[in-house]
């Protein structure tokens, strides 16, 4: 196993759309962005791990966790853009941008993905995705699916149930739809590259910051895995993820 790691960021803003201060929204006790920081610790091959954010409060939250903190601009167009600014400096590797609203992001999963981009150097992109359960998760826009081909390349990403399946008898062989982890892994080189470039039209339209990458040429490669995690997305999610976050602790959350 290539002895190259990675360092993690958490992008982590205030002014969340559908649920300002999300970041600091309690879970189970603790601040969401407190959550997804412990999880980010459990993994093996993140050197460091930083979370970048653009408030004081939320600062605040992280350096009380003991976690340690990059101030960023607050006018980003996304995470990614923020994620660039926290290690603007920092030598050239391997970033992790895990989303600072997945408090049940799997730490073997962060692993699985370092080890992809260290092994195989033709990505400039690693991501995942995990089989969606049916028809309902599909056609919500606050889940993101993503297409593959060849090699598990992505070949596109939507908040709309793709693919289309014309034919209503039409039944494939293995899973047919993907929702997307919120996860990247990039290559330093790359994410400078992608920071430069403005927000394409389909990146605007669907607001997903991952259609900047392909509209670039990129490379995406994209792991999958049966583990979904939980994202936390309006303040209606929270009382599904702190009953997982119970299961998971024996009660003790």
């Amino acid at each position: 196993m290539s002895p190259i790691t990675a360092v993690g960021v958490l992008p982590a803003r205030w002014g969340s759309t559908r649920f300002p201060g999300k970041s600091l929204a309690p879970v189970a006790g603790k601040p969401l962005i407190v959550r997804v920081l412990e999880r980010a610790r459990m993994a093996r091959r993140l050197r460091e791990i930083l979370v970048a954010t653009d408030d004081e409060r939320i600062r605040q939250a992280v350096e009380r966790a003991g976690g340690r903190v990059v101030m960023t601009r607050p006018d980003h167009p996304s995470g990614t853009d923020r994620v660039a600014e926290a290690v603007s400096g920092m030598p050239d590797g391997i970033v992790a941008n895990i989303q600072g609203d997945e408090p049940l992001i799997d730490p073997e999963l962060i692993d699985r993905l370092v080890d992809v981009m260290a092994s195989e150097p033709g990505w400039d992109m690693a991501t995942a995705a995990s089989p969606i359960a049916g028809e309902a998760e599909a056609a919500m826009p606050s889940v993101c699916k993503v297409v593959m081909g060849a090699g598990d390349r992505a070949v596109y990403f939507s908040r709309h149930p793709i693919p289309f399946v014309r034919d209503a008898a039409f039944r494939a062989a293995g899973t047919l739809r993907w929702r997307h982890i919120g996860i990247y892994l990039y290559r330093r080189e790359f994410l400078d590259r992608l920071v430069a470039e403005p927000p394409c039209l389909l990146e605007k339209a669907e607001c997903l910051e991952q259609l900047r990458a392909l509209h670039m040429g990129a490379r995406i490669k994209v792991l999958r895995t049966r583990e979904a995690g939980s994202g936390v997305d309006e303040p209606g999610d929270i009382g599904r993820v702190e009953a997982i976050i119970r299961r998971q602790e024996g009660g003790a959350a």
